[in-house]
């Protein structure tokens, strides 16, 4: 029986107090124990800023990339080891602003992997900057008159890129992450799960107390149905993106599985050395 200490690796975490990102990385290491997954099977790969320090602090394989760069590591780690469970994770500007491109192509393609974004809708690392994600007319030291730019909506985006998987949750809420999580893992393709994960520090507008009375709860709503695409896309409008649940599930094939005479020994358990082939080679041009 694994518990959340199994997945820890006792190094204290850097973030201010308070911080939502200790709720989630606390949730990762409760679903990861409650799927009993050995921590050596885990792999998780982080971007830059504030959350992108939950790499150092998980007793799995870490991998700390640069900037925007979490889902191409994230990805080929899968298609190299797909045995391996591989969980991506960054904020919002890590996700949806240098690295926007890599998210839509990630989600296209279903490889499967589950994408943890930690969304405070600011710059925290940058001690306070607008993000893709903030609202229009958020102040930050970067807009002291107020952002004039439209904020990106993560799950419009990803059910507009065919995204299998679109779930939100809220550091608060640990319970019900915790579960989404799981079932993030369990879901056989790309999972995006967006976490609003408060900075206390430099973004005073959306706090806990906010988000508690903003948040909708679609597992509370029996009208909702995950499994429709249509549905999930108006709850999503309706609701203007706030809400925690699952929004949208279905079971398209992974990536891996399309793949041509699908590979049935991992690229990582194969042998690798060519060096007899080169010769062969060379021997023909000689």
């Amino acid at each position: 029986m694994k518990t959340a200490k199994d997945y820890s690796n006792h190094t204290t975490p850097t973030w201010c107090p308070g911080c939502g990102d200790f709720s989630v990385l606390r949730s990762l290491q409760a679903a990861l124990a409650h799927l009993e997954i050995e921590p050596h099977h885990v792999a998780v790969v982080s971007g830059i800023g504030c959350s992108g320090r939950i790499s150092g602090y998980l007793n799995v394989y870490g991998f700390h990339s640069i900037h925007g760069r979490a889902l191409p590591a994230a990805q080929a780690i899968k298609l190299v080891n797909p045995d391996l469970t591989v969980i991506a994770s960054g904020g919002d500007g890590d996700g949806f602003a240098i690295g926007t491109s890599h998210t839509i192509h990630a989600i296209r393609r279903n490889i499967d992997i589950t994408y943890i974004v930690m969304n405070n809708q600011v710059y925290g690392l940058t001690k306070g900057h607008t993000s893709p994600l903030s609202q229009t007319g958020f102040v930050t030291k970067s807009t002291p008159y107020g952002s004039i730019e439209a904020p990106i909506r993560p799950g419009l985006l990803a059910l507009a890129a065919g995204a299998t998987f679109v779930a939100q949750g809220f550091s608060a809420f640990q319970d019900q992450l915790v579960d989404i999580i799981i079932k993030g893992i369990q879901h056989k393709g790309f999972s995006l799960i967006n976490v609003f994960s408060p900075c206390v520090t430099f973004n005073k507008i959306n706090t806990y107390g906010w988000f508690r009375e903003h948040l909708a709860n679609l597992d509370e709503d029996k009208n909702h149905d995950p499994s429709d695409f249509q549905k999930a896309m108006n709850k999503y409008i309706e609701t203007d993106g706030l809400f925690t649940g699952i929004l949208y599930q279905n079971h398209h094939q992974d990536y891996y599985s399309q793949l041509p005479g699908e590979r049935k020994v991992p690229i990582i358990k194969q042998d690798l050395d060519i060096r007899h082939k080169l010769d062969e080679l060379m021997e023909d041009f000689i």
